[in-house]
């Protein structure tokens, strides 16, 4: 009986040291670098439904790495002073070059709600003023890798057009 145990040990090493060299191979092809560098470029209108505001989001994604970042697929959720505001996903498919930048369109949704709140909280009266925003999402990748981010900033609010005041006419 115990010749039998010694046999299945023995059988199961060679699957054990199979299995260390196949992890130790995966860990070495994970990509090692600095991150991601991702900003809001612009934001574009799109037609809304509902209750619903839509907007596209662009990102510039810059890759200060020597190896090309090939991504399948994009989600995001934009905070706009500390509170959720929009999320959206694409399925956009391509790559950043090594030492390179890329723009990618993500169409986000906005509740009217949501809008609302941000509204009323930003509106004081100041001329020119800037909204700070967190931006946390995720580069899909291939096989199973997906490529986390995180970015802040500030977004300048369009000031109003000032006409010159002008004399009423006698």
């Amino acid at each position: 009986m115990e010749r039998a145990c010694v046999m299945s040990k023995s059988s199961l090493r060679p699957f054990l040291v199979a299995l260390i060299v196949w992890m130790l191979g995966a860990c070495a092809s994970l990509q090692v670098g600095d991150p991601v560098r991702v900003t809001v470029a612009g934001l574009e209108a799109l037609p809304g439904q509902g209750l619903e505001v839509r907007m596209m989001v662009k990102l510039r994604i810059q890759n200060p790495n020597d190896a090309p970042i090939e991504y399948d697929g994009v989600s995001l959720q934009l905070d706009v002073m500390e509170r959720p505001f929009a999320t959206g996903v694409s399925a956009a498919r391509g790559s950043v070059p090594r030492f390179g930048e890329a723009i990618i369109d993500v169409p986000v949704t906005v509740s009217v709600l949501s809008l609302a709140r941000q509204v009323f909280g930003i509106v004081d009266g100041k001329p020119g003023q800037k909204i700070a925003y967190e931006l946390n999402g995720k580069l899909n990748g291939p096989a199973f890798r997906a490529l986390r981010f995180q970015s802040q900033g500030e977004l300048g609010l369009p000031s109003a057009a000032t006409k010159p005041s002008t004399p009423p006419v006698p």
